[in-house]
Order: C-alpha cells, then structure tokens, then sequence
C-alpha cells in the first residue's frame, strides 16, 4: 500500500480521549463504588407496581452472586450463551458473565432452529440461559430437541428458574482475574455467504467504544435513558456500558412498544432515548405523543440506518431533542462513527459523522487497498480497540476482513470529506439494513430456492421511509407453476426469523443476468426503484 497523501481520505484517530484499560465486571464494580446509592436499572414493565429497581450497589451485588454460581459450573473462557429479550436477569448476566471470565454469546430470540443450531455449535456454547419462550416459539423446547447436536452444551438454565439457580452457587467459587484485552463476548453477525460468523470483541473494545460514543452523545452522570436497544444485539449490550461508566440510569424495555415508551419517557423524567427510523416514526405518529410530558428529553440518537435530513428535523422538532447518528457493525464494538449534537441536519441525513475518539479510519479501492482522494468513493477500513480481535474459528475470514496493522475491512462503500465525514454510497456487501435488523440475501435466497415452486430468486434492498431499507424479492417461478406471496412467507417464517421475511414479493418472467450468468442485482434494483 502506497503512503498516503494530505488530501487522501485517511482519518487520523483523536487521542485526547486516552483508551483505558477497563474490563466490563471491573467498570461495574467503580460505578457501585462510586456511586453505590445511584439509580442503576429500572424494568420499564407495562405495569408501574412491577418496576423492579437496582441502585449500583444492589446491581452489582446480584451480578457477583450469579457471577459465584457461573464459576460453580463453567470454567474461564468457556461460552455462555443467552436467548432472550431484555429482561434485567439478561443484564445481570452480562455482568456475572464478564465477571466469572465467561464469553457471553448473545442470541436474538427470534431464531428459528436451524439458525440457532449453527449459532450454538459454532460457538461451542458450554451453557445457555434462555427464556421459555418468544412470540409463541417454545425456546426451550427448541434447545431440548437440539442438545443431543450440541457436544459442548452441558446445561440449559431457563430464566423461570434464575433465582434457584443463581442460589445454588455455594459463594466460594474464587473469581478469576479479568484483563482488558480478554474477549468479553462473541456476537454473530451475517455476511455475504449467509453464514453467520462470530466476532470476538474484548472488554477494552466494548467498554471504550461504550465511553468514546456517550461522550460524543453528550451522556452525563445521572442521565436516565430509556434503553430500547435490545440486549441480543451489540448496539444493547454496549449502551449498557455507556451508562455503567457514567452512573446513568438504564429504563430497560423488553420489547419495543412507542406507547410503553411514551409513557416510560414522562414517568422517569426520560433525559435520552435511542432508535432506528422506524421506531422514532411510531413515538411521534403515536395517539399518545401529543398527551404525554416529554420535556425531560434532551437528545436521541438513531442509527442501523441512514436516517434522512427530513425526518432528523421533524423528529427534532416534534421532541424538542437533538438527534445524532449512529454508525458501527458488530465487528467493531457496534460504533465506528457519530454526528455531533449541535451539527446541522443536512450533516445529520446525509453523512455518518466522523469517526469516534481512538478510531483510525481511510478509505480505500478495494482491489489495490490504495487510500483514495477525498470525496472518491472507496471501502471504509477502521483501526482502534474497538475492532474484533477476529471471527471465532473461522481464520480465513479473518484474514479476508483484517488487514495487515489491525485494519478492518467494513465493506461499506463511502466518501470522506475534509472534515472526516463519511457518506455512504453503497455496500460491497449485499446486506440490507431494515428498521435496525440486518438481512443477508443470500441467506433468504438459499431458503428460497429450497422452495419447489421456486427456480429464481433475487432479494435486495430498496429505500423505505420507515424501515431505512425494505427487503423485496424478485421471483420467477418454476415452469407450469405459480406460486404465491403468502404461501412463499409463510415458507420462509417456518424456516427464518420473521425479520428476515421480505416485504414485498414481485414475480418476474425472468433476471437480469451477466455474460457468465451472474444475476445483476442492481439491473434489478434499479428497476423496483423506476416502478416506485
């Protein structure tokens, strides 16, 4: 790779913020010392009498205790998993986790049996910690029929049961020595091939990009947040982190509801909130919105995708809030760059602000890795201790998405201006970013194709006001045959989580494809783009 040149689009990381060397128990532990007496977690339960509270000093408490119990059964470094929404039990155990030496391998509740089975296996999770059951899928029935394909599994703890088991840990299992650069956690994410991998994030990268975001957010000591970032994805686990470091307030939400959050905004004096485009559209469009006391709020944030300059205005207007985006990916900590509180909207609906406190970052052509001029578009490639430390067993991709001197490749197409702002232009990657989620075609594809009335299918992603992307598969039968929209979801929900159901069906005669076959996925897009 060439030496850069001054007007190449290279990001030199800011380092008056110095990177600490915090673990996620250890920052636990200050915040209880610190701030023992401090309101640390409330259940944001539809029903104010079930609003269980933790001071700092209760949390950590609970957290040690469970943490006893961890040590009793699993050895350091061993994987622990947990399939739930975010209960408190989830959120103490993120902290026993970390504490006992564990690797938390967060699993979103939606999975069907297939998905959990690779997430699972691959991670050689030793334990899982589960809730009985999501959306009328019986999660432990699931698990019990997949044990007998998981060797490493030993124990399956149903949440019912916390408290039995967290009081059979004898209290003398003697809790190891955490470092910084020990991995905290294993979260899976997609790529290209539809094969979900699992990136490796150490405590340093977790809890410093959790304190270099909540500084540019401009969180205080004392903030409450109501916490809508569910805590089976990484956004989730390091806002928790954001507030442990600064003594704030989470108001957990177990599943979003915008009238529940309403509600929970004016009955806890609400100070900042978060969510992707389609969660900020149902609060301000919601019967309630108008009647509710929101002035306590002073700032949101919203990312998973790019949120246009339009409704940046509207949602700080009709909240009376300023608005920031996020940017980041699993292999990254969840945060790679943010907009400034006090940036106008224009930056706030067309860039993804400048890289965060620590973070290297340079845009390059992705065949030469030669940086490029500013303003040329290229692939975003990051540098700081948020980056992963790799993929779990899975050394060639690895390698495919670090570079030589601990870059990693993003695979987001974007341009840099002389400011360090990023704009996105597109991904190398074809995954599509729906109210928060992401969805890999190639996954929905392959399910798809399984389907005997299927000969051709194409899913990509179109602009969407509500969703930031929408998910539409272009369909061509097989001969003779015609299938139907609703028999091909319901296909797909027996086989997918139902996010990953796209949400338009097109039946075509037949795709558009290269010279060697390829089908030309933007020739398709572009199309479903002129229809609209």
């Amino acid at each position: 790779m060439s030496r850069p040149a001054a007007t190449d689009s290279v990001w030199a990381a800011d380092a008056t913020e110095p990177v600490l060397d915090t673990t996620v128990g250890g920052i636990l532990r200050e915040a209880a010392r610190r701030s023992p007496q401090t309101p640390a977690l409330v259940v944001g339960s539809p029903d104010p009498v079930l609003r269980r509270r933790w001071t700092y000093r209760e949390l950590l408490a609970d957290a040690e205790r469970a943490a006893q119990a961890l040590a009793a059964r699993f050895e350091p470094t061993e994987r622990v998993a947990v399939v739930a929404t975010s209960i408190p039990e989830s959120l103490i155990l993120t902290y026993a986790a970390a504490l006992a030496g564990l690797v938390l391998v967060p699993v979103n509740p939606a999975l069907r049996a297939e998905e959990l089975r690779h997430v699972l296996g691959q991670s050689g999770a030793s334990g899982v910690f589960v809730e009985p059951e999501y959306r009328g899928h019986d999660l432990v029935g699931t698990l019990g029929a997949l044990a007998g394909d998981l060797p490493a599994l030993r124990e399956i703890v149903v949440f019912d049961h916390w408290e039995r088991f967290v009081s059979a840990g004898n209290g003398a299992s003697a809790l190891p020595t955490v470092g910084p650069d020990d991995i905290a956690q294993l979260v899976y994410t997609s790529g290209t091939t539809g094969s979900p991998k699992g990136a490796l994030l150490s405590h340093r990268g977790m809890t410093n990009a959790a304190r270099f975001a909540a500084t540019r957010f401009g969180m205080r000591p004392g903030d409450v947040y109501v916490q809508t970032m569910p805590l089976f994805h990484v956004g989730g686990q390091v806002v928790s982190f954001q507030l442990c470091q600064l003594s704030a307030t989470a108001v957990l939400v177990r599943a979003f509801d915008p009238g529940l959050v309403l509600e929970l905004i004016e009955a806890e004096t609400a100070t900042l909130t978060c969510g992707v485009p389609t969660m900020l559209l149902a609060l301000v469009e919601h019967p309630d919105f108008s009647g509710r006391d929101l002035s306590s709020l002073r700032s949101v944030s919203g990312g998973g995708a790019v949120v246009p300059a339009e409704l940046v205005r509207h949602i700080e207007d009709a909240l009376g809030v300023q608005f920031a985006v996020v940017f980041g990916q699993t292999e990254a900590c969840g945060f790679i760059s943010q907009t400034e509180l006090d940036d106008g909207a224009e930056d706030k609906g067309t860039t993804l602000g400048r890289p965060l406190p620590g973070v290297d970052a340079r845009v390059v052509d992705p065949h030469s890795g030669d940086t490029v001029g500013r303003g040329e578009v290229g692939e975003l490639e990051v540098r700081g201790p948020n980056v992963m430390a790799g993929y779990h067993h899975m050394p060639d991709a690895t390698d495919d998405a670090l570079r030589p001197g601990g870059w990693l490749r993003t695979g987001d197409l974007v341009t840099m201006d002389e400011r360090g702002y990023l704009r996105m232009t597109g991904r190398l990657k074809e995954m599509i970013v729906s109210g928060g989620e992401n969805i890999f075609p190639v996954e929905i594809e392959n399910v798809l194709l399984e389907h005997p009335e299927v000969a051709q299918v194409a899913v990509v992603g179109v602009a969407d006001r509500r969703w930031g992307e929408a998910a539409v598969a272009v369909v061509v039968a097989a001969p003779g045959l015609t299938p139907g929209a609703a028999e091909l979801e319901a296909f797909l929900r027996r086989r997918l989580a139902a996010y990953k159901v796209p949400r338009r069906w097109v039946f075509v005669d037949d795709l558009p494809r290269t010279a060697t076959g390829k089908i030309q996925k933007h020739v398709v897009r572009g199309r479903l783009v002129a229809d609209q």
